[in-house]
């Protein structure tokens, strides 16, 4: 009896850790997402006025990759991971596989991101810069749950594939990436001190 699985969900793995001089780059990049917590006050309104528990440079800033040039190298590092990605992934993209956007998180304790997708992009994801003991990681929602009206409970020992949620721990260095359709949240952060990373999108265009 055959037994096909269809339809799968590719999350990307990787991390930086292994690249020369890490600790050097993780430092200088936790410093630079922390001069812009200070200095962007546009960001820290935002924050302030939609209920962001820290400080996000998503609706402020649109060009970090020149605005320092610890986001600029961090930006090469992603776009060969990204382009990896891409390639397993049996996209035809024609070259034009662009780093959309890249923003700062600082997730206080308690602190958490509500579910949501990424339209208009196709490859999303996050890179870890600080995650303290009981920092929150990364939680995917399997993208059939909304359509699973009669669906009976998985067992406590289901495969990881076979879950409706994976939740997966980054250490500082690690990357995470997945197609900008899946929904994912950070669930509230537990460690005593800040949770920071960096997100991006990739658009086809």
């Amino acid at each position: 009896m055959a037994h096909r699985l269809l339809f799968p969900t590719p999350v990307y793995e990787a991390s930086l850790s292994t690249d020369r001089n890490f600790e050097n780059f993780r430092a200088e990049l936790e410093a630079a997402c922390r001069m812009l917590a200070a200095e962007d006050a546009a960001g820290r309104a935002w924050c302030r006025s939609n209920g962001y528990g820290g400080y996000t440079s998503y609706a402020s800033l649109d060009d970090l990759p020149t605005r320092a040039s610890v986001f600029g190298e961090l930006k090469r590092k992603l776009d060969r991971h990204a382009a990896g990605f891409a390639q397993d992934l049996a996209f035809e993209l024609g070259g034009r596989l662009k780093l959309d956007s890249l923003w700062v998180n600082i997730l206080k304790p308690g602190a958490a991101h509500s579910g949501h997708i990424h339209p208009h992009s196709v490859l999303s994801g996050t890179v870890y810069v600080a995650t303290p003991p009981g920092a929150s990681g990364l939680k995917l929602e399997d993208p059939r749950l909304p359509l699973m009206m009669a669906a009976p409970p998985r067992r406590a020992d289901a495969p990881e594939a076979a879950r409706p949620f994976v939740y997966l721990t980054p250490q500082p260095g690690t990357v995470f990436m997945w197609e900008s359709w899946l929904r994912h949240e950070v669930p509230a952060n537990r460690a005593r001190a800040e949770r920071i990373s960096v997100s991006f999108n990739y658009a086809w265009r």
